[in-house]
């Protein structure tokens, strides 16, 4: 015996046809969102942008610089450390240091600055790369799509390096 229909008539779609065609939705809203419409600015990035874009890149400089100093002074760490101070570059890079600029060890950076022992100069290299990471997760709130994603992407490396300081034996 078959189950009698329900006395309620159905209006609306039905839910097996909110799931299929939910997902698509929210993926092409995803994909088309910012502003890349008839009437957005395509004359570059702002003021705002450029300042965000060097002051990271400074950042990440200022960093290599630190790694640099670890290095000289304690020379057993440079096989652990020269995979994090090459990513460092690298994000430098990214942000406007330009193609294949190297960035170099300053006159300013020096052995004086490192902790006594390798376990102290790796804690304070993780200091300063989670300080970096954490600052960069707080920018990215205040700055265009683009850079919010690298911004993103190298916070998150910073606290992978974090992690590789401390506790991952890099």
């Amino acid at each position: 015996m078959p189950f009698p229909s329900s006395p309620r008539a159905r209006s609306g779609p039905r839910r097996r046809t909110l799931f299929a065609v939910g997902p698509a939705v929210l993926a092409l809203a995803g994909c088309t969102a910012g502003g890349e419409g008839p009437g957005a600015p395509q004359d570059g990035p702002s003021a705002a942008e450029r300042r965000a874009r060097k002051r990271a890149a400074r950042d990440s400089e200022g960093l290599v610089e630190r790694y640099d100093a670890v290095i000289a002074a304690r020379p057993g760490l440079a096989e652990r450390l020269g995979p994090l101070r090459e990513a460092a570059v690298r994000h430098a890079q990214a942000f406007g240091g330009g193609p294949g600029r190297k960035v170099s060890p300053s006159p300013s950076s020096s052995s004086a600055a490192v902790p006594g022992s390798d376990k102290d100069a790796l804690a304070a290299l993780a200091a300063a790369e989670r300080d970096l990471a954490d600052r960069r997760a707080k920018a990215l709130l205040d700055v265009p799509g683009e850079l919010a994603r690298l911004l993103a992407s190298v916070a998150a490396a910073g606290a992978a390096h974090v992690y590789l300081l401390t506790e991952g034996g890099a």
